[in-house]
């Protein structure tokens, strides 16, 4: 216990009341840090940095879909990382790294300036470069390690209680993430971006030390058990036997890891894909700016409410009619998109990527603890992670090629239902592998 509570003042021993709560409100806050590095963090300051650094629109696009693609491959690294280590330190350090690397944004034209004065090459190539391995720190740290690390910490914590828990702080993430590029936009637009991103590291960095004191590995550690009982080790060995804790090899192994992980591989590659070209998207169709952005106050109003109910149904429910409910969802939204001109495309637009936003805060937090154990979980969410990393990846350069070279984002939806098609068929046989266990 004493290495666990290590450089904190805070012993979860000593509450008087369960220190899981404690960790939900510390963890929620914890993905609340993680904006920065998430898309709608970013997207933000598109327009300004890439005029700033002399990109194109397509050249930023590309630079942000290499520095995430690459990101994915050491997110599951660091999901090992989470299950030797524990939500604590992975998540001090990604926040130093978020923070560092932000601290490095606000000075990228500087970088790219002294590169280019030295080496004599007047290229936007160097820009390019610079920009795409400060996306590649931001995507990881943020997006990838400190979200993962943060969602994970909550639900070692409860059992019983994880999707009622789970609602709880996937209402204040979804009100934080959409408030945020309002707030962020504000902000450059008092500051400019470069203060902004050094406001947004100095915040990182305090709240690092937030994280040393109230960030806790599993209550186990204390003597305690999930939900807020005392240990009995007669009991906590019956319920471990009941549960089976999977590693990754052996979760890979099974249809409902690749399903759920396809499927909310799918949200992440859609809902970025829009949210970074959302203002083209709707000015395609003639729709203004203000249009544009008014869609996602009701998308996000959807979102919330799905996923108040559907986390606590879940603790009751089989997650499997979660997984079809997220495919009509998808299907929902690729026909809003392919139907955009008309009333009835924005509002099944709106409908579809409202559930989908609500459905994945309850699938990618509660399903997998409760399919595969706790014990590996990090590495299990790991592996999902980095499928949503590349998809996130792929996705804004995607939807511009459709644009550009196509001539509309309608051609998106003929590829999003062919991939949904193969969903339904894959996951008829789908099932949770603990009843087989």
């Amino acid at each position: 216990m004493s290495n666990s509570n290590k450089f904190s003042i805070i012993n979860p021993n000593k509450s008087p009341f369960y220190y899981g709560y404690v960790v939900l409100f510390i963890g929620t806050i914890g993905v609340w840090a993680s904006i920065p590095g998430q898309t709608v963090g970013v997207s933000v300051f598109t327009d300004p940095v890439k005029d700033a650094l002399g990109l194109t629109r397509n050249q930023f696009s590309n630079a942000y879909m290499i520095g995430t693609f690459f990101s994915s491959f050491l997110v599951v690294k660091a999901g090992v990382w989470f299950d030797r280590y524990g939500a604590r330190y992975v998540a001090f350090f990604a926040t130093l790294l978020l923070a560092f690397s932000l601290l490095l944004c606000s000075v990228s034209v500087e970088i790219s300036e002294f590169l280019q004065h030295n080496l004599k090459i007047t290229s936007w190539i160097i820009p390019f470069v610079v920009i795409t391995i400060l996306f590649f720190f931001i995507r990881l740290s943020g997006q990838g390690v400190l979200t993962m690390s943060s969602r994970n910490m909550i639900m070692i914590w409860f059992n019983k209680n994880r999707g009622k828990v789970n609602s709880i702080s996937s209402i204040a993430v979804s009100l934080g993430f959409s408030a945020s590029p309002i707030f962020i936009n504000k902000l450059i637009n008092n500051n400019g971006w470069e203060v902004t991103w050094q406001l947004m590291s100095l915040s990182l960095f305090i709240f690092s030390f937030f994280i040393l004191q109230l960030y806790r590995n599993k209550p186990e550690d204390f003597n305690l058990k999930p939900d807020g009982k005392v240990q009995n080790t007669l009991e906590n060995e019956v319920e471990e036997d009941l549960e089976t804790n999977f590693t990754l090899k052996e979760a890979k192994e099974t249809r409902a890891f690749w399903m759920f992980g396809l499927m909310l591989a799918f949200n992440s590659f859609f809902i970025t894909g829009f949210t970074f070209h959302v203002v083209s998207i709707f000015s395609s169709q003639d729709y203004s700016k203000e249009q544009a952005i008014s869609v996602f106050l009701p998308m996000s109003i959807l979102a919330v409410s799905v996923s108040t109910l559907f986390n606590i149904l879940s603790d009751y429910f089989n997650h499997k009619i979660y997984l079809y409910m997220m495919i009509g969802s998808g299907i929902m939204a690729s026909l809003g998109l392919l139907f955009l001109s008309e009333t009835m495309g924005v509002y099944l637009l709106i409908g579809g990527l409202g559930m989908l936003g609500g459905l994945f805060s309850v699938v990618n937090a509660v399903t997998w603890p409760r399919y595969y154990g706790r014990k590996y979980l990090g590495a299990i969410t790991g592996k999902v992670m980095s499928f949503l990393v590349i998809a996130s990846a792929v996705a804004p350069s995607l939807f511009s090629y459709c644009f550009t070279k196509l001539g509309s984002y309608s051609y998106i939806s003929y590829v999003t239902l062919g991939f949904l098609l193969f969903l339904i068929i894959g996951s008829l046989k789908a099932k949770n592998p603990q009843l087989d266990n």
